[in-house]
């Protein structure tokens, strides 16, 4: 039983530690800073947005053993392949990855070492991520154990000195929809996306601690999943109380960047800039190494091992380090449309997915996830100036799920759509 509880709160903490990156540091102080005296209602929204679609996501990925393609398979063979393929070479080297160097650089390394050439910084960057990542199976216990700690430590010590010492008055929220806004903060996190491929490493790591059963690694991912969404609930909490007690000093134009740099640097003088440094450098890298190490899994698995692990990781940390010294801004505007389009089906299939064993009809899968690509392709039209009136008028559209409804509907139909094939549920059951 020690063993056990061991194993969760290691998995926990690598899972906390993974989805920490530094987006979710800028985020929650900015919600904070705009929702002053509202921050904690704001701030329910943002963690339900976030933590809990990022917890059905673990939990569905942890149904499927760990394999991505399960969770898209009742969607479509090609479909199936297309939206994994999306979604790694997305959250991996086309975006979140390589963003984590060029943040860790912009926010840790350039504030206290001036002009140190970008470049050898990424190199050095993604060899220590290459390094951590080269072995899958280690993955989980390094940053679980060791990486983890230290992040939490530098979060705490920032978070405790703006509990002991204020640094301003609380004022009156500058915003009307506060909930909403929330939900849309944690919307943009994008969690979710990084949560399917993520369990991927997690999987694997229980495997090799000896929990072979699928009970078992269903249930234990639920349990760490529990432990990160702790971890996240009071380092988010904490980070937004401290853009509270801002909101007297900035207004909603300052960068989400200047803002958390100038809280730390308030609080803890030039230190400051040196812990955040490092609690920038800690979230970045321990996210790097998740991806890197989910990306290389999965591709390894769709070539049926014909490409190896170790060279796709190899290969991903080169490319990463390419795209990264384009600059955080230049890769989050080439993203953009890329991650509009695959994050409303990708929610769909995670939460069908969780309801698997009730949905007997594939066609449910199917239709409801082309209606989430069809108001994605008009949410992007909308982003490049085409105007799709319809897109704004949907329910839900000022959160930011102007999809859901369509969803509903299609789904519905799909279910009185008699399917040709035979259900992918009566071929390969997923275990609850």
């Amino acid at each position: 039983m020690k063993k056990l509880n061991k194993d969760i709160i290691i998995v926990g903490f690598a899972l906390f530690a993974m989805f920490f990156g530094a987006g979710n540091l800028l985020f929650p102080p900015f919600l904070g800073l705009i929702t002053g005296k509202s921050w904690l209602t704001g701030f329910t929204g943002f963690i339900l947005a976030d933590v809990g679609l990022s917890l059905l996501a673990i939990l569905a990925i942890g149904k499927c053993g760990g394999e991505v393609s399960k969770v898209f398979s009742r969607a479509g063979h090609k479909l199936s392949i297309t939206l994994g393929c999306a979604i790694m070479i997305c959250i991996g080297p086309l975006l979140a990855i390589p963003r984590t160097a060029a943040t860790t650089f912009e926010m840790g390394i350039q504030p206290i070492f001036g002009n140190f050439n970008a470049v050898i910084f990424s190199v050095i960057f993604f060899a220590i991520t290459l390094l951590l990542t080269i072995k899958p199976s280690k993955v989980v216990d390094i940053i679980g154990s060791y990486l983890t700690p230290a992040l939490l430590i530098a979060l705490l010590v920032l978070i405790g000195m703006g509990i002991i010492n204020p640094l301003g008055s609380i004022e009156p929220s500058t915003i009307d929809n506060v909930f909403s806004e929330g939900v849309f903060q944690g919307y943009q996190t994008l969690d979710a996306l990084g949560a399917v491929s993520l369990g991927a490493v997690v999987i694997t790591s229980i495997a090799n601690k000896g929990y072979t059963k699928k009970e078992e690694q269903v249930s234990i991912t639920f349990k760490a999943g529990l432990v990160a969404a702790a971890g996240l609930f009071l380092v988010y909490g904490g980070l937004t109380y401290l853009g509270s007690t801002v909101s007297s000093m900035f207004d909603s134009n300052v960068s989400q960047a200047g803002l958390i740099v100038s809280i730390t640097e308030m609080l803890l003088g030039f230190p400051g800039k040196v812990i955040l440094g490092i609690i920038v450098a800690l979230a970045c890298l321990t996210t790097a190494i998740g991806l890197t190490s989910a990306t290389g899994q999965y591709f390894a698995k769709l070539s049926n091992n014909k490409i190896k692990y170790e060279t796709i990781v190899t290969v991903v940390c080169i490319f990463s380090l390419v795209i990264s010294n384009f600059g955080v801004s230049t890769i989050i505007q080439f993203s953009a449309p890329i991650l509009t389009f695959v994050y409303p089906p990708t929610i769909v299939l995670v939460v069908f997915t969780l309801l698997g064993e009730k949905i007997k009809n594939d066609n449910v899968f199917k239709f409801s996830t082309y209606a989430a690509l069809f108001i994605s392709v008009l949410n992007i039209m909308g982003d490049f100036g085409v105007k799709v009136p319809l897109i704004n008028s949907l329910p839900l559209a000022s959160l930011g799920f102007n999809w859901v409804v369509p969803v509903l509907v299609a789904s519905a139909i799909g279910y009185f759509v008699k399917s040709n094939n035979k259900s992918q549920y009566d071929e390969e059951k997923i275990a609850v």
